[in-house]
């Protein structure tokens, strides 16, 4: 099967900016400019994530300068406008991943929380460093002939051992071709070499084989 895959600590930027309680807005603004990035954690005591504060945590004192909240899901936002401290415009409590988490489980949660940024966090909750959208994007950046060799030694000879199959890789894409007996394989080699980190696309090009059929010899009466 393919190898382990890569974790937030092999991809994380390990020099992580951050911030305390009472950095001022300003501070924060200078900061994320300076860095270019779109959020900071907010760190307490000796390290432990407590909030971030976001870009979008900052918009609202733009936004509502001039013009005063009116419609009800624009209070949240609008209490934050008037936050001069990072305690006051953070999002809290933190989302976070741990640097055992696997790339795939990092990606996730950026999905379904909708941010750009992960601060890494130890067993303790404490900053290991961050992890980006960019840095998750670095397993895409194996070359094609590292990728083949892993599906041949962990893929094809493990679930299709003997077969004659023409394998190749580029641009990240797998196209596999050639003839293959077991049909109940295509879907195993199919996720089996999407597993593969770094893979893009996965094309099949099987051919069923039939076994030749039976030959009766009859004696004539």
């Amino acid at each position: 099967m393919p190898a382990s895959q890569s974790t937030v600590s092999d991809v994380m930027t390990h020099t992580a900016i951050a911030i305390g309680r009472e950095a001022s807005y300003k501070e924060i603004v200078e900061l994320l400019n300076a860095w270019k990035v779109s959020a900071v954690p907010v760190l307490e005591g000796e390290g432990r994530v407590v909030g971030v504060v976001s870009e979008a945590d900052l918009l609202p004192k733009e936004e509502f300068r001039r013009e005063e909240p009116v419609l009800p899901d624009q209070l949240d936002e609008a209490s934050k406008a008037a936050g001069v401290l990072a305690e006051e415009l953070m999002s809290s409590p933190a989302v976070t991943v741990h640097t055992h988490a696997t790339v795939t489980e990092a990606a996730r949660i950026m999905a379904r929380k909708g941010v750009k940024r992960l601060p890494v966090v130890n067993e303790l909750g404490l900053l290991e460093g961050v992890v980006s959208r960019s840095d998750l994007l670095k397993v895409f950046l194996r070359p094609d002939e590292e990728l083949e060799e892993e599906i041949r030694r962990a893929v094809l000879a493990e679930l299709a051992p003997g077969a004659r199959l023409d394998l190749s890789v580029q641009d990240g894409v797998v196209v596999l071709r050639g003839p293959l007996r077991d049909r109940a394989l295509v879907p195993l080699l199919a996720r089996a070499i999407r597993g593969v980190e770094g893979i893009v696309d996965v094309q099949m090009e099987l051919d069923r084989v039939t076994s030749p059929a039976w030959r009766v010899h009859t004696t004539p009466p």
